[in-house]
């Protein structure tokens, strides 16, 4: 009896181990749901899955300065954001390495530019530059209604020392032509006072591809079908057909640095109407927020910088005292076939303001 009890428990632990390595590499699996997380440790990404379409992937590679999602798509398949440096297409820049999908740093950190950091710094700049080291998986959940994930982060110095620990809550819903991120991420001063010292070049941003830019005259530098670097101009093959309105109404590459709400940054990809609404909730700093939103495709919302918005006639130095912490909420709302209007827009701000109005 005592042999059989020692292989039942044997059998029983075995049984254990086997949940939960199956569990860290594809999320839960005793039940199929619409919204899955497929965690890929080798890859160092989880994919994310909404009726067995690619929504996206939570990429933590060495190649990268940071944690990102990438790509972006639409219910329908498009993808929106560009390529470039990871996955290069043509036709798509090649400015701004450190433009890597989805993600949220800052360019003055305690005097670090976590911002601009990529392969590219030369090795004698590397002292002025952050590093925000994906640190683990805390939770995912799989869901017919969202699907969550939430991960640790930490913000280096070039020494190693942590000077932010992050916390983000990632929650991933989805219908037939519309897909929503919620991001909230919580920035913690483990031993050390640090300021936000007011800069343009901020923070939670994506970087959209050759179809959402605006259009333009300029000459610009993209890889041709061949993948090799030429020069054309914006409007070349009518392939830059974007267009910014946000909540307060202004409309074009004029919502730059702007004060709103939200803001909408829509095109045309195949025929089908495709786009980004990026949301600021009220609880944020500095709301609302400036918008850090180029026509070149950079698309971002800056809480933590106003004097280059307003010509130097505001400031903003965000100060985070040791041991304290301060969170960010942002939505992303991806939609396809029909531009969503005011209206439509306005409602979905106020189901998020209430979705995260007190804590979560």
């Amino acid at each position: 009896m005592k042999q059989i009890a020692i292989v039942l428990s044997t059998l029983f632990l075995i049984s254990c181990g086997t949940t939960e390595r199956n569990s860290e590499n594809s999320g839960d699996k005793k039940e199929e749901k619409r919204i899955r997380l497929v965690r890929k440790d080798a890859d160092k990404k989880v994919e994310v899955y909404i009726d067995e379409q690619l929504l996206t992937a939570y990429i933590y590679p060495g190649s990268i300065k940071k944690p990102v999602l990438f790509p972006l798509l639409t219910a329908s398949g498009k993808t929106l954001t560009r390529g470039f440096p990871l996955d290069p297409q043509p036709w798509e820049r090649v400015d701004h390495p450190h433009h890597v999908g989805m993600w949220l740093n800052h360019g003055d950190t305690n005097g670090l530019d976590f911002w601009n950091n990529s392969d590219s710094i030369p090795e004698n700049r590397r002292p002025h530059y952050g590093t925000i080291f994906h640190q683990s998986i805390e939770e995912i959940k799989n869901g017919d209604d969202f699907g969550y994930l939430e991960v640790s982060a930490d913000w280096e110095r070039p020494d190693g020392r942590v000077i932010l620990e992050e916390n983000t809550k990632y929650y991933f819903r989805g219908s037939e032509n519309v897909r929503t991120i919620d991001r909230i991420t919580t920035l913690t001063a483990p031993d050390l006072n640090v300021l936000f010292k007011d800069s343009k070049e901020g923070m939670m941003a994506i970087r959209v591809n050759r179809a959402m830019e605006l259009p333009g005259e300029n000459t610009i530098e993209v890889l041709d079908e061949n993948m090799n670097i030429t020069e054309v101009k914006v409007n070349d093959g009518n392939r830059s057909r974007g267009h910014y309105l946000n909540s307060e109404g202004i409309e074009g590459p004029g919502v730059w640095g702007q004060r709103a709400r939200w803001v909408r940054l829509g095109t045309d990809i195949d025929g089908e109407k495709a786009g980004i609404i990026i949301m600021d909730h009220p609880d944020n700093p500095n709301h609302p927020t400036h918008w850090h939103a180029r026509g070149y495709g950079l698309f971002a919302a800056n809480p933590f910088g106003s004097q280059a918005y307003t010509r130097g006639a505001e400031t903003f130095n965000f100060f985070l005292p040791v041991k304290e912490s301060v969170t960010l909420k942002y939505r992303v709302y991806i939609y396809n076939e029909a531009e969503p209007d005011d209206s439509l827009i306005n409602t979905e701000y106020e189901n998020f303001v209430k979705m995260f109005g007190d804590g979560e």
